[in-house]
């Protein structure tokens, strides 16, 4: 897999290997920047393509291939 930046996930597209609550196809739509500009981003905010329900997680997460696939599979 590429070597993902965090400044660059903004509106990304992933699929989840394992379905999450019948939701496979996911866009990063958020990147949750930190109180204090010098820290580095650790949060994105993952919106289901289908429901537009969104949840929070760790942006490294997204860097687990068990989990996750870049681009819509």
């Amino acid at each position: 897999m590429n070597p993902i930046s965090p400044k660059k996930l903004l509106l990304s597209k992933w699929t989840a290997v394992h379905p999450i609550a019948k939701q496979k196809h996911f866009l990063v739509s958020k990147v949750i920047l930190p109180d204090k500009p010098e820290q580095a981003i650790e949060f994105v905010e993952l919106e289901a393509v289908y429901s537009k329900q969104s949840s929070q997680i760790p942006w490294r997460e997204l860097l687990n291939s068990d989990r996750w696939i870049q681009g819509w599979k």
